[in-house]
């Protein structure tokens, strides 16, 4: 299976609330580029795509989603900027088994998609993530290991 992990695009410094943080022009803009660069790759359809709830998160997806297509959509709950690595990795081979979930797209944040990558791809450390930034991997659930196959703004 095909994952992608992305950040959210770059954000306000200050809202009400951490969650409440919106996407700056140029955060929208830079979300767009890494959006144009994984369709030219022909990376343009996935199964499925999940998003953190925060509000950065969504919109970077709103701006993101005129690029590509997909299967089915949904807001996740358990992918904010805290959230468990290994929970997500366990639930990401369980869309595989039970819905053959074989391209997905994870919007999310630091530091969460650093661990995920880590938890994905053996005998790495958590890579930074650049706001916008993006990064694909080949992985295999059965076997629990992974590679890079792409990396924009990472």
């Amino acid at each position: 299976m095909k994952v992608f992990i992305m950040r959210h695009g770059e954000a306000q410094q200050f809202a009400s609330s951490d969650s409440d943080r919106q996407l700056t022009f140029k955060g929208r803009q830079r979300s767009q580029e890494i959006a144009r660069e994984c369709s030219e790759l022909g990376y343009v359809h996935f199964d499925r795509v999940l998003v953190s709830p925060y509000i950065r998160a969504q919109q970077t997806w709103h701006e993101i989603s005129a690029y590509l297509s997909v299967g089915h959509y949904e807001t996740c709950e358990d992918i904010t900027p805290y959230g468990d690595a290994e929970q997500v990795v366990s639930y990401i081979s369980a869309l595989a088994d039970l819905h053959n979930v074989q391209t997905l797209l994870i919007v999310s944040h630091l530091p969460l998609v650093g661990y995920i990558a880590a938890e994905l791809i053996a005998d790495i450390s958590p890579p930074m993530f650049s706001t916008s930034g993006l990064m694909g991997i080949e992985y295999c659930p059965d076997k629990q290991k992974g590679h890079i196959i792409a990396e924009m703004n990472v």
